[in-house]
């Protein structure tokens, strides 16, 4: 019986929340991850990879899910040849909603999983002028800043200590500390790229 998108999305959410200490394998299981789509995606659809989310940032503990952002030519193409070809691999693959004006306001997600069925990684896929690679700006801000990625750290078991079944509830959670880390981000940059006045 073939699944619907309901229950393809009941059954994703079921799956298990867990932060475990930082592992020095999550870099190579990127790396690895990221020459198998290159291999088995068509030619030309991706331009670029980029390894985010907490498995990313040195020395925190994290849901053991490498994040990627894989940066496509078309997402009209991604959806018509990237989720078939990955599906037929074994991933769950969404054509996935973005709401609160981000763009673009869909795009291709998957989920590829271990043999046991755990999940392993997520892969994010999207264009170059996307809200999503702001992602990189929060991953480069706590790789530069380690007391705010120990209070992100902190923050999650919080989450998961109040919210161990629900990954909507742990994820919303995680808001309004992103948006205060790119608020400082974004002060950050304007003072380092500011110019002073000239003199005379």
């Amino acid at each position: 019986m073939t699944e619907t998108l309901e229950q393809k999305v009941a059954r994703v959410l079921r799956d298990h929340i867990e932060l475990v200490p930082p592992d020095p394998a999550w870099p190579r299981q990127f790396e690895e991850e990221k020459a198998r789509l290159l291999a088995c995606l068509p030619p030309g659809l991706v331009v670029r990879v980029e390894h985010f989310g907490s498995t990313s940032i040195p020395g925190i503990w994290a849901k053991p899910v490498v994040d990627m952002l894989v940066e496509v030519a078309d997402l009209d193409r991604a959806r018509e040849e990237a989720i078939p070809t990955l599906e037929g691999l074994g991933y769950d693959g969404f054509w996935r909603p973005q709401s609160g004006g981000a763009t673009p306001p869909h795009y291709p997600w998957f989920i590829r999983r271990g043999p046991g069925g755990e999940r392993t990684h997520h892969i994010h896929m999207t264009v170059a002028d996307s809200t999503l690679w702001e992602g990189l700006v929060f991953r480069d801000y706590l790789r530069a800043h380690p007391d705010a990625a120990a209070d992100y750290e902190r923050l999650k078991r919080d989450l998961l200590a109040r919210h161990p079944g629900d990954r909507v509830a742990y994820t919303r959670g995680k808001s309004e500390f992103l948006r205060g880390i790119a608020d400082r981000a974004e002060a950050e940059r304007r003072r380092r790229d500011r110019v002073p006045p000239e003199k005379g």
